[in-house]
């Protein structure tokens, strides 16, 4: 089949097409026909060689796609050929075709189209695990959202919203700000013009934010620490602002009786995985459809431009996500 291949270990200008071996799906597993793949940032860690994919997991990068089944093995009780699904992958997305976990592959919305969908698993299921399965987010708290436009952000402002949260969210533009007010938002904060611990002890009444999800670590650990309210819940998804805190001031920790937390999708154990899926699946599917949950799609690139996709996500030109249509 064709893939996108890293040549070596370097910048967007090492991704190439190439030929790689036909996924053959095990006894639970289905044989996806890829349609479009989403981009995330930890693919351009991994074309880096940063981020390297679990062991025994495919080197083809990619971590969430849209497309047909074409084959479902004999253990697969729920799908079957011409399904149309989407998820979480562990690799292999940047394909023609991938096999995965039945219980990984939840069906496309009605009125969702493949390129939608490929922007959504890795988002919604990141934001959805952070928010109430890490976060124990409750109606009535306040929800901080670094990198409000990213994928990520976008995602997690409407879950927020929904859950009944208010919701400020950090960006680096007026143009992004608006739009994460448009997924509903109540307060957008310029991380570039403003200082944000003092913008949201002023929108909260000098409450602080109850859950904090951030992206960034280092450069803003003891800003976040300020922001947090008292038993506040910070969840960190990665490493944007460095890996390094110096000179950190920890009293807030105790004072306020801080809870931080890291997480990862990809190496959790597939079990983790699947019950994530299904419960998202079960809650928020039919939201789409209804279209009270939406995918934000920035751009749709045709899958020989991939360069082009990993170039504007590492320039932080992106409000949601940049998607791969395979050919």
């Amino acid at each position: 089949m064709e893939a996108i291949l890293v040549k070596s270990f370097g910048g967007p200008e090492q991704l190439c097409m190439g030929q790689a071996p036909d996924p053959r799906p095990e006894s639970r597993e289905v044989l996806v026909k890829i349609k479009a793949a989403g981009i995330n940032r930890a693919d351009t860690l991994q074309r880096k060689g940063l981020y390297p994919p679990p062991l025994g997991e495919s080197e083809i990068l990619g971590l969430e796609m849209a497309g047909e089944v074409v084959e479902a093995g004999p253990g697969c009780q729920r799908l079957k050929p011409g399904d149309r699904v989407f998820g979480i992958l562990s690799g292999g997305g940047y394909a023609q075709y991938v096999a995965m976990d039945e219980g990984l592959a939840m069906p496309m919305p009605e009125g969702i189209t493949f390129e939608q969908a490929a922007g959504m698993a890795e988002v919604f299921l990141t934001a959805y695990q952070a928010l109430f399965w890490l976060g124990r987010l409750q109606p009535g708290e306040n929800v901080l959202v670094h990198a409000g436009a990213s994928g990520v952000g976008t995602a997690a402002t409407q879950l927020a919203k929904m859950a009944g949260a208010k919701v400020l969210v950090t960006a680096s533009s007026q143009e992004k700000l608006d739009a994460c007010r448009a997924l509903g938002a109540e307060v957008g904060i310029n991380y570039k013009q403003e200082d944000f611990p003092t913008r949201v002890m002023e929108a909260t009444d000098g409450h602080g934010a109850d859950v904090l999800i951030d992206f960034i670590a280092a450069a803003y650990y003891q800003r976040n620490l300020a922001s947090l309210a008292l038993d506040g819940r910070m969840v960190m998804l990665a490493f944007i602002g460095g890996q390094q805190a110096e000179t950190v001031d920890l009293r807030p920790m105790l004072t306020k009786r801080i809870t931080v937390m890291g997480t990862t999708l990809r190496s959790r154990t597939l079990d983790y995985r699947v019950r994530l899926s299904q419960e998202f699946a079960a809650n928020c599917l039919p939201k789409f459809a209804s279209g009270e949950l939406r995918p934000v799609i920035d751009s749709v690139l045709p899958w020989n431009e991939v360069r082009a996709a990993h170039e504007r996500i590492e320039a932080n030109l992106n409000v949601g996500k940049i998607i791969l249509r395979v050919c």
